[in-house]
């Protein structure tokens, strides 16, 4: 390139004379040695500017600008050359423009073309897939460059819903109407449109997606310009969309006092740390910048990655490395070690997201299912309240509403004794916030019908008419932190879920969406059948988020207060001391009784079942057993005693 650059000055010099009509050969021996010596120096000023270090593949505007400079430095040297030559006389300084000129076209025109001829011999023997991009904006363009330099897709054309962008070229790509869409799709063959529009509201990507639903290409999507300016994301980094863009809901922007009420500056407790909700709200309350966040479950592995992941956050969190981080393996049915971690970090505020939240998953282990979600509550409201908690927010559902399965019935029995609690007084303010699914979590359909259609389906749905509200996690989390800071003791928030929807349908969007065609009685050539294997023991067609007709609003639009009944803990205290003998001697249908008697409108669909209480359900209990050897073995110690026991077990 050395080499060429020499030519390209020399013969730029030599056409300048020559357009002058001037003579290049006719000068003295000293003006060819200054000419010489501008060649070699031309070489030196390219490599000392960095021409050199520039790939001629991936050249763009910014090499341009060097080259101009690299030009300019040379046609100065030039000058002073023929000021030393001529004296005062201008007579061949006439000649430095049409030099100027011509070694840009040159030096910067012979990279270029070269760059031309490199592209197209990689186009030529590294096929690329051609692609419709729909957004012509700042991310589109940015889109189109990586992929131009890539090696897997080549931008056909463009589609954008503005009226000025239509009918202009961007990179060389022509920017069409989307009313052009199935021509395109049929004229280049493409088969997948890749959505490059972070602007978008959610509102707005889904109605473009209703546009694409029904052509026969897979919808991707490309991460927003703020994720590639911060490093989060590469701007090639192509992925199906977003799930919530198929439900085009909005999260309304968090209210920074409600936010940061029960969390800046203060000491945290998240139970359920490392589930899918109790992660998410611990990386929102870390960035809220509170003194402690205590994060406690029981899943080693799992609590193990959240405090890394929280440590590692931390640096980019402003004075971040002042927030104590804290994490506990343990459950919640540990009277002492809830009440010894409340004390030992003096915790101000607790989010109760611990709690066996699969249907079926709990309709076969209903006792543990019920220790855990009603007595695991229970304790932790305890050891809250004893050490003067100051705001206790409990993670509830709206399987909780006239449940037909043990883990809603086990919610809502949590829920009363939350505000049985609260009706007592005291210093700690108990509410609950209730919702319905979460995009993201464990066990979501949205990861598990993703993964049947890349497998060439079935795609499996319970029942053609059952419906669900959906929320993503980040928003449910957000929402949560603000509900508990309008808490005013026993509140019961619900959070606006907008409109359910029926799962079929988000599987037949999903299913075209990535290019395919739903195989069914009106389709039988199509590529993803949908099979319905029948409602899960316990699952409801419909589910509700309030079990009265009472609801106010809040200062918050997506957050309401429900007004619901509940028992007294007079009448509650008697059932828990029933609930608990009969999940000690596992009698299953014991507390299917209590259940029923506890929780209204609690209808199970299926027989009471425990893989464990069926074994053990006949076994007499008795303050004091004999095992197999016959050696004496004590009862296990209540969880639940009352009053005047707990108090008693307490001051020991």
């Amino acid at each position: 390139m050395m080499l060429a650059d020499s030519v390209m000055i020399l013969s730029a010099l030599l056409l300048s004379f020559i357009l002058l009509g001037q003579d290049f050969f006719g000068h003295e021996q000293r003006f060819y040695l200054y000419v010489g010596a501008i060649t070699l120096l031309s070489v030196a000023i390219f490599a000392r500017i960095g021409l050199y270090r520039v790939l001629v593949l991936y050249m763009g505007v910014q090499s341009g600008l060097v080259i101009v400079q690299g030009v300019t430095l040379v046609s100065a040297a030039l000058a002073i050359a023929f000021y030393m030559l001529q004296g005062d006389s201008i007579d061949g300084y006439s000649v430095l423009p049409i030099f100027w000129i011509l070694s840009l076209f040159f030096v910067g025109g012979s990279r270029f073309v070269g760059k031309l001829m490199m592209q197209s011999l990689i186009h030529n023997f590294r096929p690329k897939e051609p692609v419709i991009i729909y957004g012509a904006g700042s991310s589109g363009m940015q889109l189109v460059v990586a992929l131009q330099n890539g090696n897997q897709y080549l931008p056909a054309a463009f589609v954008d819903d503005s009226l000025n962008m239509i009918g202009s070229t961007v990179h060389g790509i022509r920017v069409h109407s989307p009313n052009s869409l199935f021509e395109l799709i049929e004229t280049y063959s493409v088969r997948q449109i890749l959505l490059a529009i972070p602007s978008a509201t959610h509102a707005e990507r889904k109605e473009i997606l209703n546009r694409l639903e029904h052509l026969p290409v897979h919808v991707k999507t490309v991460p927003d310009l703020f994720d590639m300016v911060s490093g989060k994301a590469g701007v090639d980094q192509i992925r199906d969309v977003d799930i919530e863009d198929l439900l085009g809901r909005d999260i309304v922007p968090p209210n920074p006092e409600l936010l940061g009420a029960c969390i800046e500056g203060k000491s945290v407790l998240i139970t359920g740390a490392a589930g899918s909700i109790g992660s998410e709200l611990c990386r929102q309350i870390v960035t809220i910048k509170p003194a402690r966040v205590i994060l406690l479950d029981s899943s080693e592995f799992g609590l193990y990655e959240i405090e890394g992941e929280i440590r590692a956050s931390l640096s980019a969190i402003e004075n971040g490395s002042e927030i104590e981080v804290i994490a506990l393996l343990g459950s919640v049915c540990n009277p002492v070690q809830m009440e010894n971690a409340i004390k030992a970090f003096a915790v101000e505020t607790v989010y109760h997201v611990a709690a066996y939240k699969q249907v079926p998953m709990v309709e076969k282990n209903v006792v543990e299912g019920t220790l855990n979600n009603i007595f695991g509550t229970l304790v932790s409201a305890q050891a809250a309240a004893k050490y003067n908690v100051k705001n206790f927010v409990f993670i509830s559902t709206d399987k909780a509403v006239r449940p037909t399965n043990f883990m809603g019935a086990t919610k809502r029995f949590a829920e009363q004794v939350l505000q049985a609690m609260a009706g007592q007084g005291g210093n700690t303010r108990f509410s609950m916030v209730r919702f319905g699914n979460v995009l993201g979590s464990s066990g979501s359909v949205v990861p598990l019908f993703r993964k049947q259609i890349s497998l060439g389906g079935p795609v499996t749905v319970t029942h053609p008419e059952v419906t669900r509200y959906f929320m993503t996690v980040e928003e449910a989390a957000q929402l949560v932190i603000q509900a508990g800071s309008m808490a005013s003791g026993g509140d019961v928030f619900v959070l606006d879920m907008n409109e359910p929807i029926r799962i079929v349908d988000l599987a037949k969007k999903m299913v075209h969406l990535m290019g395919y065609d739903v195989k069914d009685e009106n389709s039988y050539r199509g590529d993803i059948a949908i099979e319905y294997t029948g409602l899960r023991p316990g699952e409801k067609l419909y589910e509700e988020l309030l079990i009265g007709e009472s609801v106010t609003g809040t200062v918050h639009p997506k957050i309401m207060r429900a007004e619901e009944e509940f028992l007294e803990w007079d009448v509650l205290a008697g059932m828990l001391s029933r609930l608990e003998r009969a999940c000690h001697e596992m009698n299953i249908l014991d507390i299917r009784a209590v259940l029923m008697e506890a929780v209204d409108g609690f209808e199970p669909k299926e027989e009471a079942c425990d893989l464990l209480g069926i074994a053990v359900a006949d076994t007499t209990p008795a303050d004091v057993a004999a095992d197999e050897s016959g050696a004496t073995v004590s009862k296990v110690t209540p969880l639940f005693q009352g009053k005047a026991q707990g108090k008693a077990r307490r001051d020991d």
